[in-house]
């Protein structure tokens, strides 16, 4: 073998060593992004979730369902964690909704995934609602879709001026999920119905006001309440809503602001008592005021499915437990996607 074609070879040697190294430091690089997507930690008399994928507004992946569960239920358990709170990574966002890219790539190449993801979601929604430790969630930012679902199923849901409240799913052809069925049709009159049909934003103080959110609390002041909810020793439920209600009395942001829909919720509540779609839509329609036809125009910019979809799903899960709308959210669910 001569010297230039040696040369030749530890090159390609080299080159393919260089690749190697580059693709195992990728596979690293993934592994850890995967394993930090999600933090948790104990702090103090706390469990600690912190939704940690601030770059995509801490949006829930299967990964991070699968971390969250099972640690909620050993904390849940341990006679040392008092309360858990659960908090999002950055100023932007708690958690904007399920990971759309993941669960639409899933579609195409792997749909015992996607059975797996609204599941295992589904199962971490209700494990939520059922935990016998007070569960408090910081939903400062935007908190869409599937991080309402980690929310607002928890004992105590504490909101900031910059809380963005949306349940948005009916623009993308799909329903309003992980237990929507259940929380949107128990809010103030027909209010629950106009949100999940319209995609309607709620922010900051209306959050609290709609009853999404139990507490307000400026975001200035959500480090200190959550450095004296850790700090707390062996607190009762009852110690941990009056740290939570002492902060929420103090704030004044927006406190004499009147609620965003106030001066509609009688329109809302009778345009939307109508039992179809086609009615709400005729409803809105006669009434022809600038509220009115603002509505008209996003529903018929929605998929025209999911609207008949969505108020099915909030009329049966009025009457319905949890656990039954989770069931019920399931079927649709893999009905919708497949």
């Amino acid at each position: 073998m001569g010297l230039q074609e040696l040369c030749r070879l530890m090159s390609r040697f080299n080159s393919y060593k260089r690749t190697h190294i580059i693709l195992q430091h990728l596979k690293m690089s993934n592994h850890t992004d995967a394993a930090a997507e999600v933090l948790l930690e104990r702090k103090g008399c706390a469990g600690v979730i912190t939704l940690n994928r601030p770059r995509f507004l801490n949006t829930l992946t299967l990964g991070m369902i699968r971390q969250i569960y099972p640690q909620l239920k050993k904390w849940e358990q341990d006679p040392e964690t008092f309360l858990i709170i659960i908090k999002g990574a950055g100023e932007k966002a708690f958690c904007a909704g399920g990971d759309i890219r993941a669960i639409s790539e899933a579609r195409s190449t792997n749909q015992k995934v996607l059975q797996d993801f609204f599941r295992e979601e589904y199962i971490l929604n209700n494990a939520i609602d059922s935990c016998q430790k007070p569960y408090i969630a910081l939903i400062h930012g935007i908190t869409m879709g599937g991080g309402v679902g980690v929310s607002v199923h928890g004992q105590f849901r504490v909101a900031t001026e910059k809380s963005v409240f949306a349940m948005p799913e009916t623009a993308i052809g799909l329903f309003p999920d992980v237990g929507g069925g259940y929380f949107l049709p128990r809010l103030q009159g027909k209010l629950g119905y106009f949100l999940a049909l319209t995609g309607f934003r709620l922010k900051g103080r209306d959050v609290y006001t709609a009853g999404i959110a139990t507490h307000f609390v400026d975001f200035e002041k959500l480090g200190m309440l959550e450095e004296d909810l850790l700090a707390l020793k062996s607190p009762s439920k009852e110690n941990i809503a009056d740290v939570l209600e002492t902060y929420h009395a103090k704030s004044k942001i927006d406190q004499d602001k009147p609620f965003i829909l106030e001066e509609h919720m009688d329109k809302i509540n009778s345009w939307f008592s109508a039992n179809t779609v086609e009615q709400i839509v005729d409803n809105l329609q006669q009434d022809g005021s600038s509220f009115a036809l603002e509505q008209l125009k996003v529903i018929n910019k929605v998929s025209p499915t999911s609207l008949k979809i969505t108020l099915r799903q909030l009329m049966e899960g009025s009457s319905k437990t949890l656990p039954e709308v989770l069931t019920m959210e399931y079927r649709l669910s893999q009905t919708c996607v497949f």
